[in-house]
């Protein structure tokens, strides 16, 4: 099972990682128009997309990219893709892996109003 984080405990989370542990990952499974409509700003963490069709292909490409302990919180438009694809990861070897629950409404409300809904 994957832990769900609230957006609102997000810097917590932030905080929580050890001193050397590698660059947090926000990875967003959204649709690029969905990005276009609204995209949250990396502040204290890397923001990577790749939409949800496109992970299981790009796999391996994560594997030499991110280390298996690589803190990595999913998010999409409601946290259902992000859901699905934080379970992928954790399946395929990588262990720090949280889905922030709610998705972009969540974040708007509870992290950053300047998001917009869609």
């Amino acid at each position: 099972m994957v832990p769900q984080l609230a957006p609102a405990n997000f810097a917590d989370w932030l905080a929580s990682l050890p001193a050397d542990a590698p660059t947090p990952i926000v990875l967003d499974v959204r649709e690029p128009w969905e990005l276009q409509t609204a995209s949250v700003k990396a502040e204290g963490f890397t923001l990577v997309h790749i939409p949800m069709r496109e992970v299981p292909a790009r796999l391996e490409g994560l594997r030499e990219e991110l280390s298996p302990d690589q803190p990595v919180a999913c998010l999409c438009h409601h946290g259902m893709r992000s859901q699905q694809v934080a379970a992928y990861l954790v399946q395929n070897g990588f262990t720090q892996v949280v889905n922030l629950q709610g998705g972009i409404p969540a974040w708007t409300g509870q992290r950053d109003a300047t998001v917009p809904l869609y």
